[in-house]
């Protein structure tokens, strides 16, 4: 009685708890949809200067959109495994990323996702017709590098080939003199040729944890029916 007893409540706690953490999801998803979609829609600003860098932190900067001088170095990229994004929507299918130095009018470097390019164009002699030269404007987005999960791949610098969009990890392996804490992901222009793919971002995330939540209370509610019911029995039993 007593295991079966704990066994309930350290369930049924356990359940709501997990039911109580969707709900949170539901808000956290819910205030980041709103501040990407309103971010991303402003008209671009000028790229903060390097002596405010150190200063800029992702909360308050992450998805604004900036345009700036630049010119990239010839022959720098390095490629980031995707197998799609909830943010570019119009990326179909597994690809990489082209990460790439930019370098500014007072000669700091900011490093840019060029945009998406599908496995057949992996090999940059591919693509030749992306290689751009001279100083363009470049317009996009401050972004933050991810974290790395469990289950994330080790990069592989000898294929040229990183799965965690970390530009410092890039820029440490690349010898890019780079001190910002962010990069940008590139809106415009599109390269002649049309390879790497940039775009804008767009906020498609699903946002199915209300009906986690429910999932969950109800699983809660179950289990203590089920005890309840288990509970009155051998109250019975025992009367009789």
């Amino acid at each position: 009685m007593i295991e079966a007893t704990i066994f309930a409540v350290v369930g049924i706690a356990f359940l709501i708890g997990l039911g109580v953490w969707q709900l949170d999801r539901k808000t956290w998803k819910a205030n980041l949809i709103l501040t990407v979609t309103t971010r991303t829609t402003r008209a671009p600003e000028d790229l903060p200067p390097r002596a405010s860098w150190p200063r800029l932190v992702q909360e308050g900067n992450e998805y604004h959109r900036v345009a700036f001088p630049a010119e990239f170095l010839e022959g720098q990229e390095a490629l980031v495994y995707t197998a799609g994004s909830p943010f570019r929507p119009d990326v179909k299918g597994p690809g990489y990323w082209v990460f790439a130095p930019a370098q500014l009018a007072g000669g700091s470097i900011v490093v840019v996702n060029r945009g998406f390019v599908p496995v057949d164009a992996k090999d940059p002699a591919t693509r030749t017709d992306g290689n751009v030269r001279g100083i363009v404007e470049v317009v996009g987005f401050m972004r933050w590098p991810e974290t790395r999960g469990l289950f994330t791949p080790a990069d592989d610098p000898k294929t040229n080939v990183w799965y965690l969009r970390d530009p410092k990890a890039m820029a440490a392996e690349k010898k890019w003199a780079t001190a910002a804490p962010f990069y940008i992901d590139q809106e415009s222009p599109v390269p002649p040729g049309g390879w790497p793919k940039p775009g804008k971002l767009s906020v498609e995330l699903p946002d199915n944890h209300l009906q986690y939540a429910i999932t969950w209370f109800g699983l809660a509610l179950a289990l203590a029916g089920v005890y309840v019911v288990w509970v009155a029995g051998r109250f019975r039993r025992r009367h009789h």
